[in-house]
């Protein structure tokens, strides 16, 4: 036995793991170069070793929930690649005006076929929300699994609604609008008006299609550039795209644009601590450059702007989301095989696993924020 597997097996042994056992959370390793280039490399190492196909595992959800609840990952020490793959977000603005489309081009743009192959009818890529709803006993092998996530996609879409009163005749702006999935359930459900913003070509010609003909605007352009105003702002899954040397001027933008009585709500991913550094797996393959806030992070963003009304957290109900995408996911492969490749196929379902396994251990969170501009008053709806 080498001594990189000698050392990682010792690791995962704590976290309840076996290299080459039994259990579906449990590693089957097929190169013994993995064990070094995790050593090296951290999570870097394992997520591009899934990827080749020099391990597999039947539930890498459970593999990365148990290891991270367990904190092995932090056991295995930095080294100076990571370092160096790090240090360009600490020195420079990865997310300014002129490198924001990079995640659009190399995730957002990579086929709308895609993403219509996983998400709900009305696209809705971000968490749920199952409150109240039964649980699967597993969303990977529950054929209701697909029903229950346009619900509680649905219930999501509605509660932002209740969160922000809308009222008919409002005009909303939506901050990276996606594929116009929440523009049109407002204007279906409260009859309001809404301007979208993106960057994305792909989201854009398809959020055009999915409102036409409703009154909903979507526009090709920077968060930044914006200075009109609107009612109530709501930005869904955008926020972890910023960067931290953009918050304030985020905040800035949705202060100059919201009118004295407006609302304003923020749905993100967030870390449970203060860090300017990037995954360096999800920011090389999935997300580049993005960055996940904490609520200290949001906290100095807004507070010279807006009164804090709720934060109310449903990160748990994002594991069940993802297992529902990845279903859905595999489901729809034989369709995208020819188009993405096999490489591709582990890449997602590494991507999709990983996550889950993530908020399962609770080691990001989902949040919502409501804000209010100072000296309106409180908002009368229930939050959460």
């Amino acid at each position: 036995m080498s001594a990189s597997r000698a050392i990682l097996a010792d690791l995962l042994t704590e976290a309840g793991v076996a290299v080459d056992g039994d259990h579906p959370w449990d590693i089957k390793v097929s190169d013994e170069r993995l064990f070094h280039d995790i050593l090296l490399r951290k999570n870097l190492g394992l997520g591009e070793g899934y990827m080749r196909g020099w391990w597999n595992c039947e539930r890498v959800d459970e593999f990365i929930f148990r290891v991270l609840k367990t904190g092995a990952e932090e056991r295995v020490r930095d080294s100076w690649r990571l370092l160096a793959k790090a240090l360009p977000a600490l020195l420079l603005n990865m997310q300014s005006l002129s490198r924001a489309r990079v995640v659009a081009k190399r995730h957002y743009d990579l086929g709308n076929d895609l993403f219509e192959g996983f998400l709900d009818p009305y696209m809705q890529y971000s968490c749920a929300y199952f409150k109240g709803m039964d649980g699967c006993a597993d969303p990977l092998s529950d054929d209701k699994s697909s029903r229950d996530l346009e619900e509680a996609q649905r219930a999501k879409m509605r509660l932002i609604c209740e969160k922000l009163e809308l009222a008919p005749g409002d005009r909303v702006l939506d901050i990276g609008c996606g594929w116009g999935g929440l523009a049109r359930f407002m204007v279906e459900e409260r009859g309001c008006k809404v301007v979208g913003v993106n960057i994305s070509k792909r989201q854009i010609e398809f959020a055009r299609d999915f409102c036409a003909g409703l009154p909903v605007e979507i526009r090709e352009t920077d968060y930044r550039l914006l200075n009109e105003p609107f009612d109530k702002i709501v930005s869904v899954g955008m926020f972890e795209h910023v960067g931290p040397r953009n918050y304030g001027e985020f905040m800035d933008t949705v202060a100059r644009c919201l009118k004295p009585n407006g609302l304003f709500l923020l749905h993100t991913i967030g870390g449970n601590t203060t860090s300017r550094s990037i995954d360096p797996w999800i920011s090389t393959y999935i997300f580049p450059n993005g960055c996940l806030p904490s609520v200290a992070q949001v906290s100095r963003a807004s507070e010279s702007h807006f009164v804090m009304e709720d934060l109310h957290n449903f990160g748990p109900f994002y594991d069940r989301t993802l297992l529902c995408w990845l279903r859905n996911f595999r489901r729809s492969w034989p369709k995208l095989r020819g188009k993405y490749g096999d490489r591709f196929r582990r890449m997602w379902e590494y991507y999709l696993q990983s996550c889950a396994g993530a908020f399962r251990a609770r080691d990001i969170q989902l949040w919502q924020f409501v804000f209010s501009p100072a000296g309106r008053r409180q908002p009368e709806c229930r939050m959460g």
